[in-house]
């Protein structure tokens, strides 16, 4: 049964072709090591000359002011609706606001960010930041002119070297102006007025030279609003987490700080400015009613003493507790309708962007709550207004809400006012019909009582104001920041990049991946023979008889006698193989002939010729090199006299010569002989088809023991087919490196055809580490074995 009806070989194939693969990856073993120590020193070179950098982050709470505290401290500050819920705001907001380029900016200019200080080291300069000898403060900054300076490459880098106790020298490294002055004194510098202070801070070398960069703000603030990062920790909760990697832990750490810091003044002067809107209204009123109040005194005044009256209370006592609750009733109803009139009079002169007073007493708890809607709509716009503009989609939105909310709560106000009016008026019926009661008491006494009515009423309404005002100075006083601080900026001990083991790691990968991708690529775009493989994978009809190992230049491409190289082990076990060839054929055992061809010119025919006689020859052999190739001789390569002999074409043209007077003697060898090609004849074909032919080779086959015919290229002309037939054995040599894949073909339809008979490939030019057994066995017996680093150099130079 054949192997491929037989299951039980099919794992041993899948085994031998996956240690197939490996070796194909295996031999190249240098490489990889080569590419592992390159690629980790360059991992080493990299974390050398990198900046290491840390992590920094920083927590805070974002208060929900909808939870109040214990009623007997909150509630004052609850009726003026200063501790209101966040209402439209959303956590998202507050995220945006945390990142909005305005706080940014305030935070850079603050902690002076525009200004870097450096000291230069051999490997890498190292940012200064608390530790900087100097510090520089700005008078004056012209922010285009240092953008244009930085885009004409003319200088925004400057070197601090101290002259002396009292002086220093201020060097443009760009374009090498010098600036002498003294420490507290002002420079100009071209674009920036500035003034140099030392901190009593040194560097730990001796040089205390510093390098400092000025930059423009807005690509400060860009920068760092790109790099801080702002994350809710979790949905249901509004505690944010801040973030910011920077190689100076000290500066990130104080950037996070700055940041919380700007965004809780920033809320802070929102809450206040409810607060201010609502005094300056309470005063407003205050003075109003003041004057109101004067006047109704003035007038209770100049009534007594016009009616001579004194004691009216005493004579209508009876009717006043009757009428007191009425009284009591129209009292709070003409509060009401006061607060009524005063907001609707606010609403209609004041803008959209105006703030209303909160909570001033209002009973209407609907109209109360639209107040506070409407306030916390401003507030949202105003507050994103500061960080956009008009036209953002959020504010128009939010203008919209607030045109109409304001339409609203006119609408609720002119309800409420009409509501009280209506009571008003049944409150005055009903005091009517008390006044019938008492129609005995003087028409004076029920003037007084009107006069009175109004004091109170003015008086009520005055003293109500002046508590709220005071209400409203000490939530002024008191307000609390928006953000909880939960945790402070602090830093990470261990540097967020560049990471070591990941770097060394990734070099290790990357060291092993490129010789694989290399091999891998050479493999697979390779289209040329390279190894024993290739052949078998071609064909299986014709057999290989030999691999020559490739010949570095320090090496000779002639055998010696008594070689013990790995070329001539080559050749011993190639004429080995050629005599299980010749044992199967009918062949006698003397003139035996082997043709030697290839596919197209350049792949060794010649080199195999002279080498193969010379091992035959070192066996006692009588040999003759024959040259078949008419019409590019090559045997001179070897024997330099050999162009101006006369051989195979002269005995082919002249019938009158014999192979002997042909014949000359090797150099090489004295076993060894020539049988040059001749003169260059203009009809090779035409004379290698005759039969004198035949005859030179019947002639050698009785002097010799092996006729070695050096013929021409198999695919380019027809010579080798022509003499083809008397060969005993045909040697098809293929290059390694050299013979595309393609071309075995032609050998394999030659012999199919009949052209060729009796043909066996030798693969030439093999390198050492693609030798089918000789790399791991036969070759290296007997020899010395070398040291690790020594098999490494010698693999490195055949690869």
């Amino acid at each position: 049964m054949s192997q491929q009806h037989n299951p039980g070989i099919r794992p041993q194939e899948e085994e031998i072709d996956l240690r197939e693969e490996l070796e194909k990856y295996l031999r190249f073993w240098p490489w990889f090591v080569i590419g592992v120590i390159l690629c980790i020193l360059a991992g080493i070179i990299y974390l050398k000359f990198s900046t290491a950098q840390y992590s920094t982050t920083a927590s805070i709470i974002i208060k929900d002011e909808k939870s109040k505290g214990p009623a007997s401290q909150m509630e004052a500050f609850a009726d003026m609706g200063f501790l209101g819920g966040m209402g439209a705001e959303s956590i998202e907001n507050e995220i945006g606001i945390l990142k909005s380029k305005t706080l940014t900016t305030q935070a850079v200019k603050a902690l002076n960010l525009n200004i870097t200080y450096f000291q230069e080291g051999t490997l890498k300069d190292k940012e200064l930041y608390e530790n900087s000898p100097f510090e520089i403060q700005i008078l004056q900054l012209d922010e285009e002119r240092l953008g244009e300076r930085i885009k004409e490459e003319s200088g925004n880098t400057f070197r601090i070297n101290p002259a002396s106790e009292e002086n220093f020298n201020l060097v443009n490294t760009e374009t090498g102006e010098s600036f002498k002055a003294k420490y507290g004194a002002p420079v100009n510098i071209g674009f920036a007025d500035i003034t140099v202070e030392k901190t009593g801070m040194q560097l730990e070398t001796d040089d205390n030279s510093v390098r400092v960069h000025f930059n423009p703000i807005n690509g400060v603030v860009g920068k760092y609003r790109n790099a801080v990062q702002v994350n809710l920790t979790d949905k249901n909760s509004s505690l944010l987490e801040l973030s910011l990697v920077d190689p100076v832990k000290e500066k990130a750490q104080d950037i996070l700080d700055q940041l919380i810091l700007e965004y809780n003044r920033q809320a802070i002067e929102d809450k206040n400015l409810i607060a201010s809107n609502t005094a300056e209204f309470i005063d407003e009123r205050l003075a109003i009613i003041n004057q109101e109040l004067d006047s109704v005194e003035v007038g209770k005044e100049e009534f007594k003493e016009a009616n001579q009256l004194t004691n009216i209370e005493a004579e209508s006592e009876l009717f006043i507790e009757n009428a007191s609750e009425y009284k009591k009733r129209q009292q709070e109803v003409g509060t009401q309708l006061e607060l009524a009139n005063a907001m609707i009079n606010y609403l209609k002169t004041g803008s959209n962007s105006d703030l209303l007073p909160a909570n001033l007493g209002i009973e209407e708890a609907g109209v109360n709550d639209l107040i506070k809607e409407y306030n916390t709509l401003v507030l949202e716009r105003n507050r994103i207004l500061s960080g956009s503009t008009e036209k953002n989609p959020v504010v128009m939105r939010l203008s919209s809400q607030i045109e109409q909310m304001r339409a609203n709560v006119l609408q609720s106000l002119q309800r409420m006012r009409s509501n009280f009016q209506i009571a008003q008026e049944d409150l005055d019926r009903q005091a009517a019909v008390i006044g019938s009661q008492i129609s005995a008491v003087p028409a004076k006494e029920r003037q007084y009582r009107g006069i009175e009515r109004q004091q109170n009423i003015k008086e009520a309404l005055y003293l109500f104001l002046l508590e709220k005002r005071e209400e409203n100075s000490l939530s002024l006083a008191v307000t609390a920041p928006k953000a909880k601080i939960v945790d402070s900026a602090y830093s990470n001990a261990n540097p967020v990049s560049p990471k070591s083991k990941i770097i060394l790691l990734a070099a290790l990968i990357l060291g092993l991946l490129i010789p694989f991708l290399i091999i891998y690529l050479k493999n697979l775009l390779n289209n040329k023979v390279r190894e024993r493989g290739d052949l078998e994978r071609v064909t299986k009809e014709i057999p290989i008889v030999g691999e020559i190992p490739k010949i570095t230049k320090k090496e000779t491409d002639l055998i010696t006698e008594n070689d013990r190289s790995v070329l001539s082990e080559a050749f011993r076990i190639m004429v080995t193989n050629l005599q299980y060839l010749l044992v199967n054929t009918s062949r006698k055992e003397k003139g035996i002939k082997l043709f030697v061809t290839s596919t197209v010119k350049g792949e060794g025919k010649t080199f195999l010729a002279f080498n193969l006689g010379i091992t035959f020859a070192n066996m006692q052999k009588k040999v003759v090199v024959v040259g078949g190739d008419l019409r590019n001789p090559q045997l001179q390569r070897y024997e330099t006299e050999a162009r101006e002999f006369t051989g195979v074409s002269d005995y082919l043209y002249k019938p009158s010569l014999r192979a002997e007077e042909l014949i000359s003697s090797s150099k090489i060898h004295p076993n060894l002989d020539i049988l040059a090609s001749g003169n260059i004849p203009p009809n090779p074909s035409e004379l290698l088809r005759s039969e004198r032919m035949g005859e030179l080779l019947s002639e050698l086959e009785e002097i010799y023991d092996y006729i070695i015919v050096d013929t021409a290229p198999a695919m380019l002309v027809a010579d080798t087919f022509l003499i083809n037939k008397y060969a005993d054995l045909t040697l098809y040599v293929t290059r390694a490196g050299y013979t595309e894949k393609r071309l075995l073909d032609f050998a394999v339809d030659a012999k199919k055809e009949g052209k060729l008979h009796d043909v066996s490939f030798v693969l030439n030019d093999v390198e050492m580490a693609n030798f089918g057994y000789g790399n791991k066995y036969g070759y290296a017996y007997g020899e010395e074995k070398k040291s690790f680093f020594k098999r490494l150099k010698d693999k490195v130079a055949i690869l």
